[in-house]
Order: structure tokens, then C-alpha cells, then sequence
């Protein structure tokens, strides 16, 4: 037993005890002077530059495996207007079709009438629209292709218009008239958009003149050039007056071609001083016929009027033009129209033939010596209607009477050409 004191020192080879120290690790002592632990353990292959600006996560799969975020991609859209499916889509706005995140390539737009909608497209082709609005009562059906897309179809009906109008024009299509035809509408309907419905019909000729419309009323729409048609020209009225609104809720129905032909020239001058009527054709005097015009208290029209109507017979009757009972003849031979009021050129078998050429006893018609049944051809009734026909001119002169009204017939000659320009509501 040893009395040494426990500060001696140990014998050689024996280990000193240590006193025990405490077993905190180094993370935990920097965790409880509050230093951040490195998260670099938790990520074997991750870029601590993505962790500092933080970056989004990567999306896992099942399996736990890291895969590349995907790009959102953007899919054009069509939408056409009227919208797919309408029954009773609208007639006065034009058809457009738009594509959202793309551009159009082609857009078709076909009527179950056989019409196809023609339109055109905006800058960058995002928007397409028609030059023209759909007509009424049809059926569209829309195909429009745009990049990145599949092609899209939509259909619709538009609606029918509640009341409609039409134009009844003169003369007739492909009919030949003479160089004074005017191209004549009358409307069904009354018309106060003038200018809508003027600029929806034109009126072409070929040779090419200036033709210009005049308004007469409210009914009435007149062509014409500043002086007679030449021979032979041939003349197309294009009535574009569907769906025109020619009043306020009234549509216009007809969408047509029509060509008329003009014919020789024959121009017939009558003068009631001399009491005869030459007939010129194509520049040469072809005839010159005595005649009877309107008596004082009756007189004839003066001025330029074309031919209008023919009838190979046809009844008169005073009472029809205000003259009470004081005629009535079943049969006049060869009458011509002149004017709406009555004035006609015809054949007369009830006077003597001594009057023609020296008297005027008439009530405001032109008389040639006719006979009965209207088929004698030596007579000038029978010879200047079969060298007549619709649209040529005849020329009265020294009747003691006023011009005739331009309105009055076909008798539009008788504005001057700035006067005529004037009735135009365009």
C-alpha cells in the first residue's frame, strides 16, 4: 500500500484517467448558438445557385426521379359571328370570323342559294370580314382554316325580313326598243331611302355612256343618258336590292341581271301647224304622213314622248281621261301610247280622209287615216305601226299646248340634261 499523495505522478505505462466531457456534437453545438446547419447533405446533385435564387422544385415522377417542368402551349381559337347554330341570325351586319392565339389562313363563307360570301382580312389575319352583309332567309355554312388549328365549321340561318318591296322595270329583258327607251322602275312599295335604294341598281351600255337615275315621286326610278341611245346599243340593269332597306322595316326582294337591246334610230316629228308628221330613220327621211291633232279646246301635248304601248286594236272611252261620255270605240286601230294621261298616236276610221293633213279635230291624240279591222296595209295607220315599235321617239310641235311633263309617259327627254342629273338621290 502506497502513502504517496495523489499529485505524484503515475508510474510508467499506466493511462491517466480524463476527466468525462460532455457528448454534444459540433452540429448541435452550432445549432444552440443559433448558426445555420448547411443543407448541402440534402442534395447529392443540386445547384446551390438554384437553391439561393429560389428557383422552383423539379416535378418527380413515381419513382421519385427529377423531370424538366412542361412549356404551357397556346391553341388558336376560332369564333365566328353569328355565332354556330343561330336560326334566326341578323341580315344587316356583314359575317366575321376571328382567331385567338393564331392567324387565318382561308375563310369561306357559302349560301344554300349558291352564293358565297366574298371578305377580306385585317393586318395580321386575325380577323376576317365580309365585303357584304348575308342575305336573308338563307343558310351559311362558314369554314375558316387558321394556323395551328384544325379547320373549323359553323352554320347558321339568318332571319327573314318582315315586309318587302320590288321594282317592276320597263322595258322588258331581252327585248330591242327604240334610241328614247328610258330603263323605268316603279316600286311596290314607297320609297324614302332614296339614295339606298339608287345606289343598289346601276345601269350600264355598251357603247359606254354616262347613265344617271332621276327620281319621280317616291314610286319611281328613271335611267337615262344626256341624249338618245345609240343604235344598237345593249344595255344591263343590275337590281342589287335585296335586303335594301327601302323605308323603315321594308326590304328590297330581287338581285337579278337584265339586258335590253336598242334598236334602229327612228326619230318622227309631227307639227299640228302643217298638220304632218315626218318619220326619219337612221339619219334619212323615211315617210312623211298627214295628220290630225288635238282641236283648240283639246289640244296635244307638245314636246318629246316615246312610244310606250302598242295595241294592234284596242277600246276607247272618254270617261277614262276626264272627257265625261262624249266618246266610246270598241275598236281603234293601231294605237300607240304617248303619255300615262291619255295622248295616244293612232289609226282613225271614223273621219273623212279629207281631214288629215287639213284640220285638227281630235281630243288631244294624233290621228292617221285607218280603216275598220286594222289590216289594210296601204293605209298610214297601218303603215307607221308596223315601222314602230317600243321606245321610239316621237316629236310634237306648234300644238298650241305646254310642255308635256317629264313624268308624264316615258317623256323623260324633256328635262335637260342638268335638270335630269339634278333628280338623282346620289
Amino acid at each position: 500500500m502506497s502513502n504517496r499523495p495523489d499529485s505524484a505522478p503515475a508510474a510508467p505505462g499506466r493511462a491517466r484517467l480524463r476527466p468525462e466531457r460532455p457528448s454534444w456534437s459540433r452540429r448541435g453545438i452550432l445549432a444552440a448558438f443559433g448558426a445555420a446547419v448547411p443543407a448541402l447533405a440534402l442534395s447529392g446533385c443540386g445547384d446551390p445557385a438554384d437553391a439561393a435564387e429560389g428557383k422552383g422544385a423539379t416535378a418527380t415522377d413515381d419513382a421519385g426521379a427529377g423531370t424538366t417542368p412542361k412549356a404551357q402551349v397556346s391553341v388558336a381559337t376560332v369564333t365566328v359571328s353569328p355565332a354556330d347554330g343561330t336560326k334566326k341570325a341578323d341580315f344587316t351586319s356583314p359575317v366575321e370570323v376571328r382567331v385567338a392565339n393564331g392567324t387565318l389562313s382561308a375563310v369561306e363563307v357559302a349560301g344554300n342559294d349558291g352564293s358565297v360570301l366574298a371578305g377580306s382580312f385585317n393586318d395580321d389575319r386575325t380577323r376576317w370580314t365580309s365585303a357584304r352583309n348575308p342575305y336573308s332567309g338563307t343558310r351559311y355554312t362558314v369554314t375558316a382554316k387558321a394556323a395551328g388549328a384544325s379547320e373549323h365549321t359553323a352554320t347558321f340561318v339568318t332571319k327573314s325580313p318582315g315586309e318587302t318591296f320590288a321594282g317592276y322595270f320597263t322595258p322588258e329583258a331581252n327585248s330591242t326598243s327604240g334610241v328614247g327607251m328610258p330603263v323605268s322602275i316603279n316600286f311596290t312599295k314607297a320609297v324614302t331611302d332614296r339614295a339606298a335604294v339608287e345606289r343598289a341598281i346601276t345601269v350600264t351600255s355598251e357603247p359606254a355612256v354616262e347613265v344617271v337615275g332621276h327620281w319621280f315621286g317616291n314610286t319611281r326610278l328613271d335611267f337615262r343618258p344626256a341624249r338618245y341611245w345609240a343604235a344598237g346599243t345593249r344595255i344591263t340593269l343590275s337590281l342589287r336590292l335585296k335586303d335594301v332597306e327601302g323605308t323603315e322595316g321594308v326590304y328590297g326582294v330581287q338581285s337579278k341581271d337584265v339586258t335590253f337591246h336598242i334598236g334602229r334610230r327612228q326619230v318622227s316629228t309631227v307639227d299640228l301647224a302643217k298638220k304632218t308628221m315626218t318619220v326619219e330613220r337612221d339619219g334619212a327621211a323615211l315617210a312623211r304622213y298627214p295628220v290630225s291633232g288635238g282641236a283648240a279646246d283639246h289640244t296635244t301635248w307638245s314636246g318629246i314622248m316615246v312610244i310606250s304601248e302598242r295595241f294592234k286594236e284596242t277600246r276607247m272611252e272618254s270617261s277614262t281621261v276626264g272627257l265625261g261620255d262624249e266618246y266610246d270605240i270598241a275598236d281603234v286601230p293601231h294605237a300607240q301610247r304617248l303619255t300615262t294621261s291619255g295622248t295616244f298616236i293612232h289609226g282613225n276610221y271614223w273621219a273623212a280622209a279629207s281631214v288629215f293633213g287639213s284640220g285638227n279635230t281630235s281630243h288631244g291624240c294624233i290621228g292617221l287615216h285607218d280603216t275598220k279591222g286594222a289590216n289594210d296595209s296601204s293605209v298610214p295607220g297601218y303603215r307607221f305601226y308596223e315601222s314602230s315599235m317600243l321606245g321610239d321617239v316621237v316629236v310634237v310641235q306648234n300644238s298650241g299646248e305646254r310642255t308635256v311633263e317629264a313624268s308624264n309617259g316615258l317623256n323623260g327627254w324633256n328635262l335637260s340634261w342638268a335638270d335630269w342629273k339634278a333628280g338623282s338621290a346620289v
